[in-house]
């Protein structure tokens, strides 16, 4: 992906306009290891700026509620075709504004409130919207969660046992921290042991399922849902797939007017344009290149003595588990960051800390490797890693730390990003 020559109109507000300069600076010159984040191309920037945002489209193409939507329906349709062959799928909404509406429509869809929801639970590396307490999933509906193993592996015979014992109307096969294969025929066959519709969340694998190097849900899953950035390098976004039309009519209720109402047409636009791109050949390779940087550094960092949850990662994460260190997820993340490096604090499975300390870390491939870093350069991050955690509130430390931050700073210039 080549960012050369790409410049960013200034604006008259100079306040906003420092905020954004400031941003673009920080993503330049931060090694970027969110396992949410990621860096767009310049022609995704400018579909997403594009006159599309002027345009309210209520409704579905040749079904809006507004007139002079004939464009954007060229839009939205294009977006669908593109979705629909990179999962081979039947049927897919791309209006969801994010993965949180797209799992709430989801759930809108197929239950009622009251009914029983079985997902992995939030400290256990599963995602808020899968039925925790604080969100509308966990108010609306009866939430049950499953978790891991001791090895730290989904713990299927849980899930079997629970699913025997509540009988949920969904079950939601997905997460936001675990980083290895999820067995989605394995969960159908629970789901249909107990008559449940089955949801795979797969907003973190997407760009991995695409390209092959990930199971893929849509051959037995009611619903797919998925956010368009991540692993797919796409704008901010949800879409929502499935092959069972009769669900798919559901789903469009549930979306618009169930919980949203116009749909954002410069962002479906944006979304159409990630959708081409993932479908060229060099996606492929990015793909293949975003696991293999995830797994070296993964193994290197358990070589230099920090311990992985899982022992490692099939996919673009995993997590760090910061216990031997006797550091917090929040003090390492904000060291890190003061050293160059960006990551979030993350639950460990069975964490006796708060959320807002946590045992461990989370990091991600995708962003750093979009810049063109392979596995030589994930190394040289994980001994940056180990430096910092491992130095923590020693003697000499800050001036370990600023050697860091110069050569995070280096290594980002070598590998520049947006111009």
């Amino acid at each position: 992906m080549n960012f050369s020559g790409y410049f960013f109109e200034e604006i008259s507000d100079k306040e906003v306009f420092q905020a954004i300069t400031d941003e673009l600076h920080r993503q330049q010159n931060q090694i970027e290891l969110i396992a949410s984040e990621n860096f767009v191309s310049k022609e995704v920037l400018s579909a997403l700026g594009c006159v599309m945002t002027n345009k309210y489209a209520e409704g579905y193409s040749g079904r809006r509620y507004y007139g002079g939507c004939k464009y954007v329906d060229v839009a939205e349709n294009i977006a669908i075709e593109r979705l629909c062959k990179l999962f081979n799928c039947k049927f897919a909404n791309v209006q969801p504004h994010s993965g949180a509406q797209a799992n709430l429509s989801a759930f809108y869809a197929l239950a009622k409130p009251g009914d029983r929801v079985l997902g992995m639970e939030l400290a256990m590396g599963g995602h808020l919207t899968h039925g925790a307490s604080p969100t509308i999933s966990g108010k609306w509906f009866e939430s049950i969660g499953y978790g891991v193993d001791k090895n730290g592996f989904i713990d299927y015979d849980q899930v079997k046992s629970l699913a025997l014992k509540f009988g949920p109307k969904i079950i939601v096969a997905g997460a936001s921290s675990y980083s290895r294969r999820i067995d989605f025929q394995k969960f159908r066959k629970i789901a249909d042991l107990v008559g449940a519709y089955l949801v795979a969340d797969i907003a973190h694998y997407a760009g991995l399922i695409v390209t092959g190097l990930y199971p893929s849900p849509m051959d037995c899953a009611h619903i797919v849902t998925s956010t368009t950035h991540k692993t797919l390098r796409g704008p901010r976004g949800g879409v929502i797939m499935t092959n069972d039309e009769s669900i798919a009519k559901k789903v469009n209720s549930a979306v618009f007017p169930g919980v949203q109402g116009g749909p954002q047409m410069h962002s479906i636009a944006a979304k159409a344009v990630a959708f081409g791109e993932a479908l060229r050949p060099d996606f492929k390779m990015y793909a293949q290149h975003v696991l293999n940087n995830s797994i070296a550094m993964s193994n290197h960092l358990k070589k230099l003595g920090l311990n992985i949850v899982s022992g490692g990662t099939d996919s673009h994460l995993f997590v760090v588990d910061l216990t031997p260190l006797s550091i917090t997820g929040k003090i390492a993340e904000t060291e890190l960051e003061e050293a160059g490096i960006t990551c979030n604090k993350n639950a460990i499975p069975f964490d006796t800390l708060p959320p807002s300390k946590t045992s461990g870390i989370r990091i991600g491939s995708a962003a750093m490797t979009t810049r063109g870093l392979k596995e030589k350069e994930f190394l040289r991050i994980a001994d940056l890693i180990f430096k910092v955690l491992s130095n923590y509130a020693k003697s000499g430390y800050d001036a370990i730390k600023a050697e860091v931050r110069e050569e995070s700073l280096n290594l980002c210039k070598k590998f520049p990003i947006y111009g």
